[in-house]
């Protein structure tokens, strides 16, 4: 059985930072298919990286992303891995997770395994001087919605590999 990655990924001492842990954590609370495995990643970039070298059918990547939206818009991406380079050699940083450099490091320890996907979320609130710890009400407000994306998303890719597997059963 392949499995389903769906990483949450942020700092939860920078305010909306904290919406790929928030997401994570309600996660535990839903029911997926069996081969989705939910991580809290936090700003465990090496962690991640590995990871994401594992054999995964799919990888969910979940966090907070600034796209000029209004703060708790959400957004479901499909990242191509052969775009990665586009954006240059991003180091990573001990204090924040930077899903591109992350990426970036899993391709050069083996390479990404599966479709990787992207739930974010437009931030109000990032990085605040005073470590805010806490989502803003418009971010936390966006959770649900967050939750039923990526659940249904897991359903889809499960139900695709059901009927391909389906179609290979001997007669």
């Amino acid at each position: 059985m392949n499995r389903i990655l769906i990483a949450g990924i942020g700092n939860i001492f920078c305010g909306d930072d904290a919406f790929g842990c928030e997401v994570a954590r309600a996660l535990l609370r839903v029911p997926l298919p069996p081969e989705a495995q939910v991580f809290d990643f936090g700003i465990r970039s090496y962690d991640l990286a590995y990871a994401l070298t594992e054999e995964n059918e799919a990888v969910i990547l979940i966090d907070a992303t600034p796209r000029g939206e209004l703060p708790g818009a959400t957004c479901l991406l499909e990242i191509d891995p052969a775009a990665l380079s586009n954006f240059g050699v991003l180091p990573p940083d001990g204090h924040s997770l930077n899903p591109v450099s992350v990426l970036q490091m899993a391709q050069n320890l083996g390479g990404v395994n599966g479709k990787i996907y992207l739930v974010g979320c437009e931030p109000a609130v990032l990085d605040s001087e005073e470590g805010e710890i806490g989502l803003s009400e418009p971010v936390r407000q966006a959770i649900p919605q967050a939750v039923e994306m990526i659940a249904t998303l897991c359903r889809e890719i499960s139900g695709a590999k059901e009927k391909t597997t389906a179609g290979l059963a001997p007669a």
